[in-house]
């Protein structure tokens, strides 16, 4: 990738990144859900890396890559995840990503639709949120 970071900003729950070639990329802040839960003041403490070719906010540990923000998945609020955790309105998500045996982040982004668990992943989930029910 030849294109540089070199600003960044937050407008309606998306991520906005102008590179050196005058171009601006988008993300909705679901794609990165640490980004997405931290406060506005979080947000705006980031670093470019050296090479301009990513960000880090060290306050909430998260990094992004230039070429995540190239993806086009935008969120999808009825997908299969989000449909089967409404069922079960009292689960802790940080509980049920630990007993499937993800981090938090990924299974947030199965839930926004943002990524798709396989067919074993997604039993996986039902089975452990019908064990905690």
């Amino acid at each position: 990738m030849d294109e540089k970071i070199i600003n960044i900003w937050f407008s309606d729950n998306r991520i906005y990144v102008q590179t050196d070639k005058n171009k601006v990329l988008d993300r909705p802040l679901e794609a990165f859900p640490l980004l997405k839960d931290a406060s506005d003041q979080e947000r705006q403490h980031f670093e470019i890396g050296l090479y301009g070719d990513d960000v880090h906010w060290r306050d909430i540990d998260e990094d992004i890559c230039i070429d995540s923000l190239f993806e086009t998945q935008e969120p999808d609020y009825n997908n299969d995840t989000a449909k089967l955790l409404k069922q079960y309105p009292k689960a802790d998500i940080m509980e049920v990503a630990n007993a499937v045996g993800i981090n938090k982040t990924l299974m947030q982004k199965y839930i926004y639709g943002i990524k798709q668990p396989s067919k074993t992943r997604f039993d996986k989930i039902a089975s452990v949120l019908s064990n905690l029910a």
